[in-house]
């Protein structure tokens, strides 16, 4: 995982753009075929795995925030 400085809001809206089109490309594509596919338990799980890596991506965020004691 690459270290990145944020410094200001524009700084963080730039980064939270470029996760979010990681994410997108990572997870969105699992979704589509899933739904397309018409299988409600893959759908399911793709969308899971969706939620979770943006769980996942807020909360790297919020540990980067915090002061590390």
């Amino acid at each position: 995982m690459e270290t990145v400085t944020i410094e200001s809001r524009s700084d963080f809206a730039q980064w939270a753009i470029e996760r979010a089109t990681a994410i997108i490309a990572e997870q969105g594509g699992n979704l589509a075929m899933a739904a397309r596919g018409g299988d409600d338990s893959r759908v399911a799980e793709s969308a899971n795995a969706l939620g979770q890596a943006i769980v996942d991506a807020l909360l790297e965020v919020f540990d980067g925030l915090v002061p590390q004691e």
